[in-house]
């Protein structure tokens, strides 16, 4: 077995490697099939943050995504702007607020994870075969895997 010079085997370098890039593509073509001009990458992704965490306030949003308060305010600005968001006092701290999403919101969200979901399946019934489907199932049974602790 060939090994390279951080200890891991050429194969398991190349399959890292070319894994990160795949996704990496995988990503930004999945992003663009439902993307709407009205929202920012940064809006979709707190949306889609609020939609995942229920109730969350603004400084927690912020920390998730790894942005400022300031950063993360201005987003919310505008999803509120849009409808997509509400902000109600937290019943355990009325000092801060509470981040929800609106019906309109879930609404939103749940188009754009459909759309995504929807362009995936078609990719792969019209750009591959029964077998190679397989193979990516396999292949996520593997991915999966590693994600574990």
């Amino acid at each position: 077995m060939d090994q390279s010079t951080e200890g891991v085997s050429e194969s398991a370098g190349r399959a890292a490697r070319d894994l990160r890039v795949a996704f990496g593509l995988l990503h930004r073509r999945i992003r663009e099939v439902s993307e709407t001009e009205e929202l920012t990458p940064s809006q979709l992704s707190a949306l889609t943050l609020v939609s995942k965490s229920g109730a969350a306030t603004a400084s927690g949003l912020a920390a998730t995504e790894g942005v400022r308060p300031q950063s993360m305010a201005a987003v919310l600005a505008a999803l509120d702007q849009h409808g997509l968001i509400e902000r109600n006092p937290d019943p355990r701290d009325g000092r801060r607020q509470l981040v929800t999403l609106t019906d309109a919101g879930r609404e939103r969200v749940e188009g754009t994870r459909q759309a995504r979901e929807e362009w995936l399946a078609r990719a792969f019934q019209d750009q591959c075969t029964e077998a190679e489907r397989q193979t990516v199932i396999e292949a996520m049974a593997v991915l999966e895997r590693l994600t574990r602790p």
